[in-house]
């Protein structure tokens, strides 16, 4: 995973980034269930991509759904992987399931 990319231990640990982040922040949720390992695992480097190119304009969180479950029911993400855009900690944007760099650019820049 990406340098740029914060990786919470628990809820709080999310709560802190979203509050210290000046920028949006791209909260990438992922499971680690046996189904949701392998998408989760493509999806690391896309995200990890995306984290580079977009520094300094964009935050980007991965979040684990069982050791962030407060997080995880707040956006109302019900599987993994997925992807909540979030401006002063409220949703502006949901997506779900494996995406390639072009697709998450799409879903970026569509509420950026």
């Amino acid at each position: 995973m990406a340098k740029r990319v914060h990786q919470p231990r628990e809820d709080a640990e999310f709560d802190f980034i979203l509050r210290m982040s000046d920028a949006p922040v791209l909260a990438y949720f992922i499971g680690t269930w046996p189904k949701a390992i392998e998408p989760c695992r493509t999806m690391d480097l896309v995200v990890g991509g995306i984290a580079d190119e977009y520094a300094g304009r964009l935050t980007v969180v991965r979040a684990d759904i069982t050791r962030c479950p407060a997080a995880t029911e707040r956006y109302g993400i019900t599987g993994a992987p997925s992807y909540a855009l979030l401006k002063d900690g409220q949703a502006v944007a949901h997506g779900a399931g494996p995406m390639t760099s072009t697709e998450l650019r799409a879903f970026l820049d569509g509420g950026l």
